[in-house]
């Protein structure tokens, strides 16, 4: 017999003469005469109900079938005569497959973040947890589906690059030398040609740049994969191993590059509404109170534009005292960003057109900027309660416009001439962006914490399981 997953059992529309069903032990209480398990498989938010008859020649195990422990059941699905739920088994076998001692960390009792935390390899059994972990699963789905059906190609972008797209530096090092016994040339310095790869290497911060080469012949296409960023932050929005979304568009503006990035967003809200509902309403009423109304919010609203040169004006008008200083050139803070969803314009907003200094060295520059005032065509994409989403730009097309940037970024032309070649051989208008993923999590579930919407966390000094 095929087994039944609890979520089909659960929306069954007939009772059933024969079911196989097999799972874990949420909570187990014992009558006279009978057993009640509510056994989960992970399928759905809430459990099945199953009534074990002490009539039955398995039910010696029943004392085996602790919290956590691991079970099977045949038998039949029938009304349930309880409230909670329409439908529940009444088991004729029962076996319990793989037993859970009494230190079983998951008891039927509340645990904190920090605590689930330090158990990783078991806390997707919570509810908390298995509610995140499904909507992850599905709003991965739902980026491949808007990006297929938009005639997008999904690239597979190299993890191991020489190449650092932000230009920050903060990157992990690759290398197979002897770290206490490096080779070293004439000048004493380490002689990178003898590594691995003949070169300094690293772990990728961005596949943006390799996406371009693949927009420059297939016209559109996305990543979607790990990055990896050495900064040393503990903040609940980073993490030094994170997954992005990498579209990159051939013949494509500015306005093109916010059109896509708001239809993405508001694809991703709708999708975890139509098949995560159940997970979602947990979330409201456990986690954020606020997050349906918030997630309707974002779906019903269209989004604002706003140039980075109005925001300022905004804020500054704002009577407000911030931490961080608003001036023309500095970069906007999370508190600025919340403003202006949040209290000013009261709906998404976009803001565009950054200053050239504080933006990367791909971004394309304006023309008829004021001196001093010199700004790219760059966009951030900001929702309520979490600020940025979405960070993306115009691509600079042109060659001596992009090694101006190069140059006041300080990066040497030889360790981007693959990147330079593209603008010498057929360079087209194209723009793209950047969406981190688990911060579309966090804005999903209402989940404050990014070490809570990965399955395991990489941030300083942590690197377990």
């Amino acid at each position: 017999m095929l087994r039944t997953l609890v979520k089909d059992a659960l929306n069954a529309t007939a009772p059933a003469d024969a079911i196989f069903l097999q799972g874990w032990v949420r909570t187990r209480r014992d009558a006279k005469a009978f057993s009640f398990i509510e056994l989960n498989d992970g399928s759905y938010l809430k459990g099945l109900q199953v009534i074990v008859d002490a009539a039955l020649p398995d039910y010696a195990q029943i004392t085996k079938a602790n919290t956590g422990a691991s079970i099977e059941v045949r038998g039949k699905l029938v009304e349930s005569k309880g409230g909670g739920q329409k439908w529940e088994v009444v088991a004729e076998k029962f076996t319990v497959l793989g037993e859970a001692d009494a230190t079983y960390p998951l008891q039927k009792k509340g645990h904190t973040l920090e605590f689930l935390r330090e158990i990783a390899h078991l806390r997707p059994r919570s509810n908390l947890f298995g509610a995140v972990f499904r909507v992850r699963s599905r709003l991965a789905y739902a980026v491949h589906q808007f990006f297929q059906e938009r005639g997008f190609h999904c690239v597979h972008t190299p993890i191991i690059t020489a190449s650092d797209a932000e230009g920050a530096g903060d990157m992990f090092r690759v290398t197979t030398l002897d770290l206490e016994n490096p080779p070293r040339g004439a000048d004493k310095q380490v002689d990178h040609a003898k590594d691995f790869f003949g070169k300094k290497t690293f772990l990728t911060v961005s596949g943006q740049l390799e996406g371009e080469i693949f927009a420059h012949a297939l016209s559109n296409i996305y990543t979607f994969g790990p990055t990896f960023r050495a900064e040393n932050s503990n903040t609940s929005r980073h993490a030094a191993e994170f997954w992005m979304i990498e579209p990159e568009v051939a013949f494509c503006d500015l306005a093109g590059n916010m059109d896509l990035a708001e239809a993405f967003v508001k694809h991703l809200i709708r999708d975890a509404k139509q098949h995560c509902a159940a997970d979602l309403e947990f979330f409201s009423k456990f986690v954020d109170k606020e997050l349906l109304a918030r997630l309707d919010f974002v779906l019903e609203k269209p989004f604002v534009r706003c140039s980075y040169t109005e925001a300022v004006e905004i804020l500054n008008k704002s009577g407000r005292t911030w931490e961080h200083p608003v001036s023309w050139g500095a970069n906007l803070q999370a508190e600025h960003e919340r403003y202006l969803t949040e209290e000013h314009f009261k709906c998404p907003v976009t803001v565009h057109d950054y200053p050239r200094a504080i933006k990367a060295f791909y971004m394309r520059q304006n023309d008829g900027c004021a001196p001093g005032r010199e700004t790219v065509a760059a966009m951030d994409l900001l929702v309520p309660g979490i600020g940025e989403i979405i960070g993306g730009s115009q691509r600079e097309e042109r060659l001596e416009q992009l090694r101006a940037g190069m140059m006041l970024h300080h990066l040497d032309e030889k360790d981007y001439w693959w990147y330079l070649d593209l603008r010498r051989y057929g360079s087209v208008p194209h723009a793209g962006f950047g969406l981190g993923f688990e911060r579309m999590l966090m804005f999903v579930t209402g989940v404050a914490n990014i070490r809570d919407v990965i399955p395991f966390a990489r941030t300083p000094g942590t690197a377990e399981f």
